[in-house]
């Protein structure tokens, strides 16, 4: 891989561990949903992490969604290292978490957890999402309140589109907007639907799936039950998945 230098520019604190930062680097073009390689020199050493994009495509800003991981090497460099501080980033970036791979459909239903939520806002932010689908459905799911962030981006994406609905989910307290619980529960006991005015159906839904690997696996074992098949290139389905770590 080709790394390229890279200008730490701004950093934004959400909560004392949720935070973004954006880096200058002139990269080569990438797809919205694709994801970056990271990395820092730590002690003589390129410690590096693969990170997706928040933003739609740019030649040079390039912005992460993170959370600081207790113990971590790479992220609490990250959240405190200096502005104006040097990183390195892989020249071309990875991934098939894309619209690309999807085919064109009545609606689209995008299920997030955390900050997995961050490849979904980078496709919200671009043309073709809209072209390619009549309805879309953001669910982001979290454990508290605080923890929904981007909410001007999410608010502006619905001001552009009608035909966008944003439904955040909240674990462990009385949610502020939206539903109570977890996604695969939503699922399962049909209250997602319902909350959202869709029938989750095969024939009409594109469903692509990012986040903690526990509620990856449930979710895509949930919809296969009700006839959603794994989109491939050779034979087009109706749900993408795709582990966060």
């Amino acid at each position: 891989m080709e790394w390229i230098e890279a200008t730490l520019v701004e950093r934004k604190f959400f909560t004392d561990t949720l935070f973004s930062i954006k880096v200058d680097a002139p990269l080569s073009p990438y797809l919205a949903g694709q994801y970056a390689q990271l990395g820092m020199m730590i002690d003589g050493e390129l410690v590096k992490r693969a990170y997706s994009f928040v933003n739609p495509p740019h030649p040079h800003c390039h912005e992460f969604y993170l959370v600081e991981v207790a113990g971590g090497i790479l992220s609490p460099q990250l959240a405190h290292v200096s502005l104006g501080s040097s990183l390195w980033i892989g020249e071309r970036a990875s991934g098939f978490f894309t619209l690309d791979e999807i085919p064109s459909y009545e609606h689209l239903l995008m299920l997030s957890t955390g900050t997995a939520v961050g490849p979904f806002l980078a496709m919200l932010q671009t043309e073709q999402t809209w072209q390619k689908f009549d309805r879309v459905t953001l669910v982001q799911g979290v454990r508290y309140n605080q923890d929904l962030n981007y909410r001007e981006v999410i608010d502006a994406i619905g001001q552009n589109h009608q035909n966008f609905q944003y439904i955040p989910v909240v674990s462990r307290e009385a949610p502020e907007q939206g539903l109570a619980g977890r996604i695969t529960q939503l699922i399962e006991t049909e209250q997602l639907a319902q909350y959202a005015g869709f029938e989750l159906d095969a024939s009409h839904c594109q469903v692509m799936v990012c986040g903690n690997p526990d509620m990856v696996r449930e979710s895509r074992d949930l919809l296969r039950a009700r006839g959603f098949e794994r989109n491939l290139r050779r034979k087009p389905g109706q749900l993408t998945v795709e582990n966060y770590w």
